[in-house]
């Protein structure tokens, strides 16, 4: 009985993931084609602006189809299992360009090539996303927003403190120590609940530590995982740890939520994170406090050059289904998507997830709130970094998916369990397996 019963339990199971997955043409009550995209779990407000700014403007905008969006916690696992499938949303949403190689070499997601050329894209992203989004040389995927770690900051705690913005390593180091000494936290942080979290770090350190162009020969296998001065930057990231520098004792206990009201709260100068906490900032930096809330590129190690460098990363990549029966309008919605207006209009009212990467990005802040000003900034500071060069690399964008999976384990590392060299031996030993099946997503060069 107990199997018969697991049995039907697992038979309903699939059933309710697939429900109102299959591609097969499905209509409206007056008649309309719908094309469905699958999305992360968003709270309600920001589900409100999608539905404003994408939905609703491309449902008016036409008589023959209607976009619907669905909303997963799961959604990356629900992509899976329902491509593999033969079935699933008409727009796919992937968590990077590593998620999008093996759809893309099963067939599972549609090559982009000729809306590449029909509507310019190639001219219009910037290049390493671009790059990033191609499979053997054509496109597959579109980075839907530019994702970066750097230094959130409490500007009313830096003047109460009367400490400056810190341009250095050194200087940055100072004022954490200082903050240790006034009962305040060095920084907020935290990966309570999402382990994940951990490839912020990872990627910093390595950024800007070891330097992009040692990790591009890391990456591009001219060099190895083990190369001295990836494990100093790893050894430098335990170091910060043990001192303190990452939430003391509370780096387990805090989410990013947590983290940005304590920073509100004038608890610490520093919140290390990525662009999108600016998402989850407007929560904690309401009202008057907003214009407390600032953001900086971090200090890079030793770098011979005076401008800033920026991890690179992407929030998301969109895609389009293979089995879409609806293929040239899904694209035609990726393109009014890739825009500038696009861009304005989601960041009004959802600062941190929609800093899309274009070469010649426009932004009109003058009737935007704070944050999503600060936000606005951000991004452009990082595409003109871009365009230069100046970018080090996201982990889990750019890595092999079991190769960025070893890199969430850098906590071992602080907690002693393993050495830095230990590893990045494991890296290396899993690297070279998915390099090899071609896993690796293309590597755009950094500046020397």
């Amino acid at each position: 009985m107990k199997k018969k019963l697991v049995g039907l339990v697992t038979i309903f199971l699939v059933m309710v993931i697939f429900a109102g997955c299959s591609n097969d043409s499905k209509t409206t009550a007056d008649g309309k084609e719908i094309i469905t995209m699958w999305f992360w779990g968003a709270p309600p407000e920001h589900q409100e602006t999608l539905k404003k700014v994408l939905i609703d403007k491309y449902n008016k905008s036409q008589n023959e189809y209607e976009l619907k969006i669905e909303y997963r916690n799961s959604v990356d696992k629900d992509i899976s299992v329902a491509l593999s499938s033969g079935k699933g949303p008409d727009i796919v949403y992937g968590s990077g360009p590593s998620f999008v190689i093996p759809l893309a070499e099963a067939g599972r997601i549609e090559n982009l090539d000729k809306y590449a050329e029909k509507y310019g894209w190639k001219d219009r992203i910037l290049d390493p996303i671009y790059e990033s989004g191609t499979v053997n040389g054509s496109l597959y995927s579109l980075g839907n927003s530019l994702n970066t770690v750097g230094i959130f900051y409490n500007k009313k705690v830096l003047k109460d403190n009367n400490w400056p913005e810190p341009k250095t390593v050194e200087e940055l180091e100072r004022i954490m120590d200082e903050a240790i000494e006034k009962g305040m936290y060095a920084s907020v942080t935290g990966n309570k609940g999402w382990k994940p979290v951990n490839e912020n770090y990872s990627s910093l350190f390595l950024t800007h530590f070891a330097g992009g162009e040692k990790v591009y020969e890391a990456l591009t296998g001219t060099t190895k995982w083990t190369d001295p001065a990836i494990i100093a930057a790893l050894d430098t990231s335990a170091k910060w740890y043990k001192k303190g520098y990452l939430a003391g004792k509370d780096y387990t206990n805090l989410t990013f939520n947590e983290s940005t009201q304590l920073l509100a709260d004038e608890k610490a100068p520093f919140f290390f994170g990525p662009s999108l906490v600016y998402q989850f900032a407007a929560q904690s930096f309401s009202g008057d406090k907003a214009k407390d809330l600032g953001f900086m590129a971090f200090p890079t190690k030793d770098h011979q050059t005076n401008d800033p460098y920026y991890t690179l990363g992407v929030t998301a990549t969109l895609s389009i289904n293979a089995q879409s029966k609806h293929k040239d309008e899904a694209a035609k919605i990726l393109d009014t998507m890739m825009t500038n207006e696009f861009m304005n209009e989601m960041t009004k009212t959802w600062p941190g997830y929609w800093g899309i990467p274009l070469k010649d990005l426009q932004i009109d802040t003058s009737d935007m709130p704070e944050l999503s000003k600060a936000y606005a900034e951000t991004i452009k500071n990082m595409v003109d970094g871009v365009n230069k060069g100046h970018f080090g690399y996201y982990t889990g964008v750019f890595l092999p998916p079991a190769t960025q999976q070893i890199f969430l384990d850098i906590e071992s590392i602080w907690n002693e369990q393993m050495t830095s060299t230990e590893l990045m031996k494991k890296v290396q030993v899993e690297f070279d397996k998915e390099k090899e099946k071609g896993l690796v997503p293309p590597i755009p060069k950094p500046s020397e």
